[in-house]
């Protein structure tokens, strides 16, 4: 293709699911993001950084994924990213146009392989009032989606959207980066597409620590964690929001020198690889069960 141009990073991620907007407390004074703002029986919430939203909530019967939010720097790069989205055979469904979300810009809608929405934004409105808070969550650094077609739907990824490998779990999951952040996106194989889990940076190990502190004293203990991945060199700690989904407290996420990473496959029967501190041991059988998800049927009929 001759743009080879893609996506710059992840903004955030919006989720839908029955009862929704009842649970915006758990996420302010537990989880530590800022209500910014319901409307439309949907509600936004920030992080620390300047991103307008990196969390949302739509009132809707179906549990799944809303919209994946990617940014481009600027609205010459959406444009040019468009048409390589186009030309790969991408289903657009709104066109370039301006937003009416908060922080607004410019951008456009279409589909993965699996009807799930994906959103391309430029020329957002930042917040002013900047700030790293301890233990608050900074910014949704990853999303991991399971899908019936694994290979299909990673090259379709490098091919639509630019994503590069990072890593490979054995044959069960790829790590792809759209940044230098090991992973934006990575893909799970599984009996149907659903949301496995969406991970939130911390912007310390001291604030990963304090996260997980905070929402002991609130009656919320790990599900799976602490411990720190060898894909990615991240710490963990997940837990189960009140609708169902995994959510994780993450930081340190491994920065990718795009001159010298080598891809490789990492097993998932060395337990010391799958978790460097030994410290969480594998996913229980019910953890398992969770991270499976509730089918989404997403957007494509």
């Amino acid at each position: 293709m001759s743009d080879d141009i893609g996506v710059d990073f992840l903004r955030g991620i919006a989720m839908r699911a029955p009862n929704a907007i009842e649970t915006a407390s758990f996420y302010v004074e537990q989880w530590g993001l800022r209500h910014l703002e319901t409307r439309d029986g949907t509600v936004y919430f920030r992080g620390s950084s300047g991103e307008p939203f990196i969390y949302a909530l739509r009132q809707d019967p179906v549990f799944g994924v809303d919209y994946v939010n990617f940014g481009m720097t600027n609205r010459e790069r959406l444009e040019r990213l468009h048409a390589r989205f186009v030309a790969a055979g991408g289903r657009v469904l709104a066109p370039p146009g301006p937003l009416d979300t908060p922080g607004g810009g410019h951008g456009f809608t279409a589909l993965d392989p699996d009807g799930r929405r994906l959103r391309f934004v430029a020329d957002v409105t930042p917040h002013a009032d900047v700030e790293d808070v301890l233990a608050r969550p900074r910014k949704v650094t990853h999303v991991v989606l399971n899908t019936p077609d694994m290979d299909a739907t990673q090259a379709w990824y490098e091919n639509a959207l630019g994503f590069r490998v990072s890593d490979y779990s054995a044959n069960q999951m790829v790590f792809l980066r759209c940044a230098s952040d090991h992973h934006s996106i990575a893909l799970v194989r599984a009996p149907y597409p659903s949301v496995n889990h969406v991970a939130f940076e911390m912007s310390t190990i001291d604030s990963f620590m304090r996260g997980i502190g905070r929402m002991k004293t609130k009656g919320q203990i790990c599900a799976w964690g602490p411990g720190r991945h060898g894909p990615g060199n991240n710490p963990f700690a997940y837990f189960v929001s009140p609708s169902g989904f995994v959510i994780e407290f993450t930081a340190e996420v491994q920065q990718i020198d795009e001159a010298t990473h080598v891809a490789q496959v990492w097993p998932r029967d060395v337990p010391e690889k799958m978790d460097q501190w030994m410290t969480a041991g594998p996913p229980t059988p019910a953890m398992r069960t969770v991270m499976q998800g509730r089918p989404d049927p997403g957007f494509g009929s």
